[in-house]
C-alpha cells in the first residue's frame, strides 16, 4: 500500500511538473514577438479554428512555429472568440496583442478624401486608386451610377442631366477592406440630402428659389467663385440680387464647365457667345444641374445669403473679391484689378 501511495505522489509531481512546465510555455508563447511588417494586413476569415489560426501565423510569416496557439486558446478562452475581418498589424508587437486585436473586431481602417469643388470626374479617379475598396463600378458609365445611387432629381430634362457633379457630399470617408465604392458613394450621397435638406428647410424667407435642387445649383457657382468660406453669403447676395432682378448671372465657372473637354484654361470673347445649357452669358436664371461638388458653407450661404444691394464682384488681387453695386463700379474694379494684374506680371 505504501508503495502505490509513493507511486502515485511522484506520479502527480511528474503531472503537475509537467503541467506547470506547459503552462510556463504556454505564457511565454504568448509574449513571443511577431514578425509583422508595418502595412501588413492579416484577413481572418469566418469560422476560423485554432489550428486554422495557428496555420495562418505561420503562413504570414508572423511566428515561426504555432503549435501551442490552439492549447492557449483553450486555456484562455477570452482570446477565443475571433473574429472574421482585415486587421492591420501596425504597432502589434506580441502573439498577446494580436489575439486581443482579433478579439476586438476592430478591423483596418483606410480613407479616401473627396474635396470641394470638384466635379466626379476628379472623384472619381481617387475612388478608383483607394487602396482594399472593392471596385464595382469600374464598368460603368456616370448615368448608370446616377440610376444605382437613386438620385432625386428635380430637372425637368432628367435623361439628359444625369451627372452626378453637385450630388455627393465632399469629405474624407473612412472604410474597411472589401468595402465596396458604391456604398462609399451612397454614404456620400446620404450625407449630402441631410445637407442639403437642412439648408432648405431652414433657409431664409423669399429667396427666388423653386426647390432644393436649384438651392443646389447656386450653391455649386458660389463654390466655384470663392474658396474663402467668410465670402460666400456675400457671393450668394449678388446671384440672389441678379435673379431677383431678372439679371443673367454671367458667371465664368458656368461656361467652362458648359465648354467640357473645349476648355484649355481661358475664356475667350467667343466663348462667352457661344450657347450650351451652362452659359449663363446667353441663359436666363440658373443652370441645368450643379457644376461642382458642393460644401456645407456654401449651402449656407445661399440658405442665408447677406443683405446687400450688390450686383458686380471682380477678384481684387489679394485671393478675394471687390464687390459692387453698378456697372461703372464694377468697370472701375476690373480696371483697378487689371493694373494690378500687369504690374505682378511685370514685377513691380
Amino acid at each position: 500500500m505504501k508503495k502505490i501511495f509513493i507511486s502515485l505522489l511522484i506520479f502527480l509531481l511528474i503531472a503537475m511538473s509537467a503541467g506547470f512546465f506547459g503552462y510556463q510555455k504556454l505564457k511565454a508563447f504568448q509574449q513571443e514577438t511577431i514578425k509583422a511588417q508595418p502595412d501588413q494586413l492579416l484577413f481572418v476569415e469566418r469560422g476560423t479554428t485554432g489550428k486554422k489560426l495557428a496555420e495562418l501565423f505561420e503562413q504570414e510569416k508572423l511566428i515561426e512555429n504555432a503549435q501551442f496557439l490552439p492549447y492557449l486558446l483553450k486555456l484562455q478562452p477570452e482570446f477565443n472568440k475571433i473574429k472574421a475581418g482585415v486587421y492591420s498589424l501596425n504597432g502589434i508587437e506580441t502573439v498577446q496583442e494580436l489575439l486581443i486585436l482579433l478579439n476586438s473586431g476592430k478591423e483596418a481602417q483606410f480613407n479616401v478624401k473627396f474635396i470641394e469643388g470638384k466635379t466626379f470626374k476628379e472623384w472619381r479617379k481617387n475612388l478608383e486608386n483607394a487602396p482594399h475598396l472593392t471596385q464595382t463600378l469600374k464598368d460603368k458609365s456616370d448615368q448608370e451610377i446616377f440610376n444605382l445611387l437613386n438620385i432625386p432629381r428635380l430637372v425637368k430634362n432628367i435623361e439628359e442631366y444625369k451627372n452626378l457633379d453637385g450630388w455627393l457630399y465632399p469629405d474624407t470617408y473612412n472604410y474597411t477592406p472589401n468595402s465596396t465604392d458604391l456604398e462609399l458613394l451612397q454614404r456620400a450621397v446620404e450625407r449630402l440630402k441631410k445637407a442639403l435638406d437642412k439648408a432648405w428647410n431652414e433657409r431664409d424667407d423669399n429667396l427666388p428659389l423653386a426647390n432644393p435642387h436649384e438651392m443646389l445649383v447656386l450653391a455649386s457657382i458660389v463654390e466655384k467663385e470663392t474658396g474663402i468660406t467668410a465670402e460666400r453669403a456675400k457671393v450668394a447676395s449678388v446671384f440672389i440680387n441678379r435673379l431677383n432682378a431678372k439679371m443673367k448671372l454671367q458667371t465664368d465657372p458656368t461656361v467652362i464647365y458648359g465648354m467640357g473637354e473645349n476648355y484649355q484654361g481661358n475664356i475667350r470673347k467667343k466663348d462667352l457667345e457661344t450657347p450650351t445649357a451652362y452659359n449663363t452669358y446667353v441663359i436666363d436664371g440658373l443652370p441645368p444641374t450643379p457644376i461642382a461638388m458642393v460644401s456645407e458653407s456654401a449651402l449656407q450661404a445661399v440658405a442665408h445669403p447677406e443683405k446687400t444691394d450688390f450686383y458686380y464682384f471682380v477678384a481684387d488681387g489679394s485671393g478675394g473679391h471687390k464687390f459692387t453695386r453698378n456697372l461703372n463700379e464694377h468697370n472701375k474694379a476690373v480696371q483697378d484689378y487689371l493694373r494690378w494684374y500687369r504690374n505682378q506680371k511685370n514685377g513691380k
